[in-house]
């Protein structure tokens, strides 16, 4: 394809998550950041969309190619090619990200930095991926449900599971002043959970660990935990239950998000078989967070 004079050529294609990671990680190691930006976001429950924005006109095939190896070839024959008019579309971005209000956090980027009130916890978060910022009822529920926890008590040993941002690990570590300990099965999100918590000055008290499940060997030195956040999907978090029973305190609360309003039972059934009892729900759009204690 060509572009038109005073355009550019993007790249779209929607797909699951995973697929979607993929094929971001890969295309963004493709190629050099001036010639080529790449974002994914969410646009309903696993179903994400992948956009990459050419500086000059692109090999489609080649492009093609890295889809296919990222993912597959139906994938990469979904891949549209189209003009459109030349922006900034970092500028474009940041516009979009408005800051997110959740009790005594507010979730930003860059461009909002200095406006964050005095009495608020600032959160900053990069705009290139779209999950955990604070946009999605799931996160801005837990950041909700955080918030009224850290104001009735004062949670010793915190763990996030499945971290994504780390927007909730940094959150308790900044409420609360105490080491947080988070964690993800993908890389990808480790490297991203790291640097959003260098860059909201909570490097040093949040550890975050790449884990294959909540079964890992780090968890389960540091239990028993007073609070966990697991913001993932219902799926995950059902065959958790148990696993996550095992790592809390007596009396420890567990923040679990994720879940579409019609799975909030389903996910509470597990959690309640564990000794778990409901403490409060909180429901954002289509989105359920679930705020459960062990009895």
């Amino acid at each position: 394809m060509t572009a038109a004079p005073g355009s550019t050529v993007v790249a779209r294609l929607s797909t699951g998550e995973a697929a979607a990671g993929r094929i971001a990680d890969v295309l963004a190691d493709s190629f050099d950041a001036p010639e080529a930006a790449v974002a994914a976001f969410e646009e309903a429950p696993d179903r994400w969309t992948v956009a990459i924005h050419f500086r000059n006109p692109p090999n489609e095939t080649a492009v093609r190619a890295l889809v296919a190896l990222a993912a597959d070839a139906d994938v990469a024959n979904a891949l549209v090619f189209e003009n459109v008019a030349a922006k900034d579309w970092v500028k474009a971005s940041l516009a979009g990200l408005t800051p997110v209000d959740a009790g005594r956090f507010l979730v930003h980027g860059a461009h909002d930095r200095a406006r964050v009130p005095v009495n608020r916890i600032g959160i900053e978060v990069a705009t290139a991926l779209a999950f955990g910022t604070g946009h999605h009822g799931t996160t801005r529920g837990c950041l909700l449900a955080l918030d009224r926890i850290v104001k009735a008590r004062k949670p010793g040993k915190i763990l996030d599971v499945g971290t994504g941002s780390g927007v909730l690990a940094i959150a308790a570590a900044r409420a609360l002043r105490r080491p947080v300990l988070a964690g993800d099965i993908d890389l990808r999100a480790v490297r991203v959970a790291r640097d959003n918590a260098r860059m909201n000055r909570a490097g040093t008290i949040v550890a975050v660990v790449h884990a294959a499940g909540v079964g890992a060997r780090r968890f389960r030195d540091r239990a028993p935990f007073d609070l966990v956040l697991a913001n993932i999907l219902l799926g995950p978090l059902v065959r958790m239950a148990g696993p996550i029973r095992a790592l809390l305190a007596p009396h420890a609360r567990v923040v679990l998000s994720g879940v579409l309003a019609a799975q909030a039972n389903a996910a509470l059934a597990a959690y309640r078989s564990q000794g778990l009892a409901l403490e409060q729900r909180i429901r954002l759009d289509d989105w359920v967070t679930l705020v459960l204690r062990r009895s």
